[in-house]
């Protein structure tokens, strides 16, 4: 692993712990693990990366430290709804750029985004890949595959569009 993959998986965990997804203290510890066998430096590292099982109730707060250390603190908007859109639009670029599953970002992005935002326009290409992904049957004449190829398609068409985040 290099330097910049261990910041990219910094990141990356921090975007998940700041739109709600649940990190275990053991991936925050083998994060810093990585960081410091990768050559990352920060004050705080090593005590992340050194934590023994015992103390990995610790961890979210030192890794939470190191992220400010490195300059890599992420905060979502305040407001839910734009909340939300950061974070669909933050799934969907992991989709189109092939570091999340299209079947897994697809349903996160239908159970637990668009529902929330009532299931707006812009998203419904992803959602109905998620339905398609969610209920494929071999009779269905289309590969699974085709059908990912599609969600990653409509994950980059949704990701580079210069969508404005809608109000309320």
């Amino acid at each position: 692993m290099t330097p910049d993959d261990a910041l990219k998986q910094f990141s990356h965990i921090a975007r998940q712990r700041a739109f709600g997804r649940h990190v275990g203290s053991d991936r925050l510890i083998q994060a810093g693990l990585d960081a410091l066998v990768a050559g990352v430096e920060s004050p705080s590292l090593a005590m992340l990366a050194g934590l023994l099982r015992s103390e990995e109730p610790e961890a979210p707060e030192l890794f939470d430290q190191v992220l400010e250390e490195l300059g890599l603190l992420f905060r979502p908007p305040a407001d839910p709804r734009a909340a939300k859109w950061a974070a669909a639009y933050w799934t969907a670029s992991q989709i189109a750029d092939g570091s999340l599953d299209p079947a897994t970002g697809t349903h996160h992005i239908w159970s637990d985004i668009a529902y929330d935002l009532g299931y707006p326009a812009e998203l419904e290409p992803l959602v109905h890949c998620a339905h398609n992904l969610a209920g494929w049957e071999e009779s269905w004449g289309v590969s699974l595959e085709e059908l990912n190829r599609e969600a990653v398609e409509a994950a980059k068409q949704f990701s580079v569009d210069d969508h404005v985040i809608p109000r309320c």
